[in-house]
């Protein structure tokens, strides 16, 4: 699970404190059938042999047998502990076109998920209409000034994937708080896109490899060292050069990490850096990180074709 259980808590309190109907215009039964199979789920009511019926009783036949809130906690849909996918697919739901039609209120909503959604690097967006409305569904986040690390990170179809929206949510959130954490972050997330890029190509990489060295790896299998561009293409000085400062780049966010990143004991008396320092590190760790990955997929797309 991405969505921790806090993260969860947090979005049904607040639904809560707001007296959200989570169903909106239909039923409980009626939203519930739209995600589950009720009549193959257990009823609770030892009268009835199914949820769909022991749910109609007592939502419908007798309003009020149980509060408005019951679905967050009833053990049959787990909320709280099912699997990213259900839980997200439940809150969009919520404020599909069929279920809700007061926009005001479903941005409201919308404000709700993904002001808590957003520590855990995901978000609710609008993904396509239904007779003029939108219909949402979750994705990755977006990183704000750096759509094009968002919008490559969500092309990452590999286990790190979760992990790597994680560090960026935390970089970002950590820019004007804690530099110090954010250029820390800044690292992990090229090594970490250093270290996926070498697993799918099928390379083993060793656990004591530094920054520099998984650069290397990269730059090498990707055939992005200076000395393989032919001296026939154009621009081929300018080329290498910039070939020659990915390596550069590395080797400086590894140093500017080890003295004033996290992750190292440092002297009482060391001054921090600003956060336009932690910018700078964020902005070049993204660009690395984006143009070695995307440098990976173009290579293994002309692989498979």
């Amino acid at each position: 699970m991405d969505i921790s259980e806090l993260t969860r808590r947090n979005i049904f309190g607040a639904l809560r404190a707001s007296n959200v109907v989570w169903s909106g215009r239909l039923s409980e039964t009626d939203f519930l059938l739209r995600l589950y199979d009720l009549d193959n789920l257990p009823s609770q009511d030892h009268r009835f042999e199914s949820a769909a019926d022991d749910i109609w009783q007592h939502c419908e036949n007798n309003p009020g047998d149980w509060p408005i809130d019951w679905v967050y906690d009833d053990s049959r849909f787990d909320l709280l502990n099912a699997p990213d996918e259900v839980f997200l697919r439940f809150l969009c739901e919520m404020i599909h076109p069929i279920v809700r039609t007061d926009n005001k209120e479903v941005q409201n909503l919308l404000g709700i998920f993904n002001k808590n959604l957003a520590v855990d690097g995901w978000e609710i967006a609008a993904r396509t209409q239904l007779s003029g409305m939108p219909v949402f569904a979750a994705r990755h986040r977006i990183v704000k000034g750096n759509p094009a690390l968002g919008t490559a990170i969500q092309l990452v179809k590999v286990p790190d994937a979760g992990y790597v929206t994680q560090q960026i949510t935390r970089m970002e959130a950590a820019v004007e708080s804690d530099p110090e954490l954010a250029i820390g972050t800044a690292k992990e997330l090229v090594e970490t896109i250093c270290k996926t890029i070498l697993c799918e190509c099928g390379e083993k990489v060793s656990n004591s490899a530094n920054l520099p060295q998984l650069v290397k790896m990269v730059r090498e299998r990707l055939e992005l060292l200076p000395q393989d561009i032919p001296d026939r293409a154009k621009g081929v000085d300018t080329i290498r050069r910039l070939l020659s400062n990915l390596g550069t780049v590395a080797q400086n966010l590894a140093e500017l990490r080890g003295l004033y990143g996290s992750g190292h004991g440092k002297q009482a008396r060391v001054k921090g850096l600003q956060p336009r320092h932690a910018r700078l590190a964020v902005n070049a760790a993204s660009t690395l990180a984006v143009f070695l990955f995307e440098t990976y997929q173009e290579r293994h797309h002309r692989h498979l074709h």
